[in-house]
């Protein structure tokens, strides 16, 4: 494998720019936060805000080794592209704009339901109340679950796993914005596009909104896929997990999910039931009759 292709995924070029929007997503973060906590008399969880800041920096730590499960199989099947496509004109563009969403759409449903992968975006649904703050609370161990080889067909039909991975940090960035749950809807674009409102179904725990609205920027996949769930008026979402996690420290935050995995492998009996555990869906708490949607 070509070591310098290798380098170029781990460590990009526009890699220092992400420390640039990373200080301005926080600004926007500690400014929102200011602004509800006089709102709301002083009641802001600053302790969850410093928590998210403790996820981001163990992340950085962990980035910085460039230790990825997927980036070999990405480099591979990129040695094995149909073609070689670069984003330098509008059918690219679109081709690699659509197709993103379409694998983001994916990734993000099986990161909900495949428990392996779950392990890691639990941290991101750890938070007990929505802000903007809560976008960046994205967990330490996600290079470390492969999920990302879902992106392998964009670069099959010739896209460098470097442009994929910008292209799907623009998405992230857009999806900054719809952890604040003080925009109300937005009349029509929300039959195209990912919303305020349809994020907070996403980070639902209730029964009624669990398992869906799985999308990027676009929400059509959820529509097409029967994974798409509106905001009821009369539901307001309870944010968090299904078992609350109310630890502020970050290695609990980050391997909580870890943890449970690791003592149900340990219960499991026999190849298929491990299998089960490691690649089924999450199970449900043991004290919860709550049955998880196959959305």
């Amino acid at each position: 494998m070509n070591r310098d292709a290798l380098r170029a995924v781990v460590d990009p070029e526009w890699l220092p720019w992400l420390g640039v929007v990373l200080l301005l997503v926080l600004a926007a973060a500690v400014a929102e936060g200011l602004v509800l906590g006089r709102r709301r008399g002083g009641r802001y969880d600053w302790r969850a805000f410093a928590a998210t800041l403790g996820d981001v920096a163990g992340r950085r730590a962990i980035d910085a080794l460039g230790l990825s499960l997927a980036t070999p199989v990405l480099l591979w099947v990129h040695e094995h592209r149909l073609a070689t496509l670069a984003p330098d004109n509008l059918a690219n563009l679109a081709l690699l704009f659509v197709g993103q969403e379409f694998c983001y759409y994916w990734h993000h449903r099986a990161s909900h339901r495949v428990r392996w992968f779950w392990a890691s975006h639990a941290v991101h649904h750890s938070p007990n109340e929505l802000t903007l703050a809560a976008a960046l609370r994205l967990g330490w161990t996600g290079k470390l679950g492969g999920a990302a080889v879902i992106f392998a067909p964009l670069v099959w039909l010739g896209f460098h796993p470097v442009v994929v991975a910008a292209a799907v940090a623009l998405n992230l960035l857009y999806q900054f914005w719809l952890h604040a749950p003080w925009i109300p809807r937005l009349g029509p674009l929300e039959w195209l596009l990912n919303t305020p409102s349809h994020h907070r179904v996403h980070h639902a725990s209730n029964p009624e909104y669990l398992d869906c609205n799985y999308g990027g920027v676009l929400i059509v996949f959820d529509r097409l896929f029967g994974s798409f769930v509106a905001e009821r008026a009369d539901l307001p979402p309870r944010y968090g997990l299904v078992v609350p996690l109310h630890s502020y420290n970050p290695f609990v935050i980050a391997l909580h999910e870890w943890r449970r995995l690791a003592g149900d492998l340990a219960e499991a009996r026999g190849w298929r039931a491990r299998l089960r555990t490691l690649f089924g869906p999450p199970a449900p708490p043991p004290s919860s009759t709550l049955s998880r949607s196959p959305a």
